[in-house]
């Protein structure tokens, strides 16, 4: 042990002696001579600059244009990054203004990430949709940009198309004809209502295995009391089918695969397909796209990704009794209205969350001009089936809204950090 004491002790010493030697040469030595010129080097090829993304720019319609790119060429197939946007589609005929824009309302008041719309609207809608737009205020405004396009049917007669269920519901089909520089997209009908961010949904697109490339809930839980397990006349998909009211699609994917169908022996593209498959089904559909959608997917069910039914919440879920286990234990995600529930009193559970958005100044105060209306609106449902449970249709939307101002006074106390 006291060997091994003196023998550091003696390499510190000489460590250190080493120390002043080095530093005391240092300090003697004369000044370098500058370096003899040579002759100069081959210049280096030339690397061009990377071209900074512009910002958008305004289209004639009044929404954003995306960056320049070359005609025909598509984004990467890869998930979008948190730099670009998440794309919305919604078709909008007839009177269906007011319903899309509380749907966009809905899904700018809540979501993170930049959004992109795609609206798809009749010739008299576009005008209105502009001057509504331009209405809200810049502090919402900057989270979106916005293309209106006119209805278009690539295939088959159109006028058939325009008539199939409701008006211009089977443009959705068109989808992925239209925006070829699209990459994924999140459809949704103008009926519909987002009680969380869009950011939550869009992520199940990395939840898709190699071969699917849509996503929709079903259209029923309990297949004795399902309409396609008890009406349908034509295939559909799983047990009791499911609702094309809220469809997330990568469309990539759906342009690029060969789909397998009950006309010929080989696969269809998606647009080869459409037409002959409503040609061969249309006198035994009843639900028009929707019933094509599912005849699709019963002839390729490894393409569908199935979400659970809070993504999709009807009336059908609560109207014969709670029967959505996803929205009784995690709440509602996305309310779907369909069957006119907002203009009417048949269900006013689900008119008074669709009155209350509707209502809402968009930079009031959250709670005090959403959340607690929308609590007091409820009591007056309490006789009501869907009424009866009102903690299904508040406890996603009150988390939402914590997290949105968590996220402000983080951004308020990181902004007064800074000075």
């Amino acid at each position: 042990m006291r060997l091994s004491c003196k023998v550091a002790a003696a390499l510190l010493c000489l460590g250190s002696l080493l120390l002043l030697y080095l530093l005391a040469g240092s300090a003697a030595a004369p000044p370098r001579p500058p370096p003899a010129p040579s002759a100069p080097a081959p210049p280096l090829a030339r690397r061009h600059p990377r071209l900074s993304r512009s910002p958008p720019r305004r289209s004639p319609a009044g929404g954003k244009l995306a960056s320049a790119r070359k005609p025909g060429e598509q984004k990467h197939s890869k998930e979008p990054s948190s730099l670009q946007c998440m794309h919305l589609a919604v078709v909008a005929c007839g009177d269906r203004l007011e319903e899309t824009l509380i749907m966009l309302k809905s899904a700018v008041l809540f979501s993170n990430r930049r959004l992109c719309f795609h609206i798809f609207a009749e010739d008299s809608l576009k005008p209105e949709f502009e001057k509504k737009l331009k209405e809200w205020p810049s502090s919402y405004t900057k989270k979106f940009e916005y293309n209106i396009y006119p209805i278009t049917f690539s295939v088959g007669n159109a006028q058939e198309w325009k008539k199939l269920f409701k008006p211009c519901a089977a443009q959705r089909l068109f989808l992925p004809v239209i925006l070829k520089d699209v990459d994924s997209l999140l459809y949704v009908d103008t009926d519909v209502l987002f009680l969380r961010p869009i950011d939550d949904i869009w992520h199940t697109l990395k939840e898709f295995n190699s071969t699917q490339l849509a996503a929709m809930a079903p259209e029923h839980e309990i297949p004795k009391i399902g309409w396609y397990s008890r009406f349908a006349r034509h295939p559909y998909y799983g047990t009791t089918g499911v609702n094309s009211g809220v469809m997330l699609m990568n469309l990539t994917r759906i342009r690029n695969t060969q789909f397998k169908n009950s006309m010929i022996p080989s696969g269809l593209t998606w647009e080869e397909m459409l037409y002959p498959l409503y040609q061969k089904y249309k006198n035994y559909i009843t639900w028009g796209d929707q019933d094509l959608l599912n005849i699709i997917f019963y002839f390729n069910p490894e393409c569908l990704y199935v979400f659970p039914c809070q993504w999709n919440y009807r009336p059908d879920h609560c109207m014969y009794g709670s029967n959505c286990k996803g929205a009784e234990e995690e709440g509602v995600s996305i309310l779907h209205g369909n069957r006119g529930v907002y203009h009417d009193d048949k269900q006013p559970t689900f008119k008074a969350l669709y009155e209350v958005i509707r209502d809402f100044p968009f930079e009031d105060n959250l709670f005090q001009s959403l959340y607690y209306p929308l609590q007091s609106k409820f009591l007056d449902t309490v006789h009501t089936l869907c009424g009866r449970i009102p903690q299904v249709f508040l406890k996603q939307i009150e988390k939402t809204m914590k997290k949105v101002y968590e996220n402000r006074v983080i951004v308020y106390l990181g902004a007064n950090h800074r000075y």
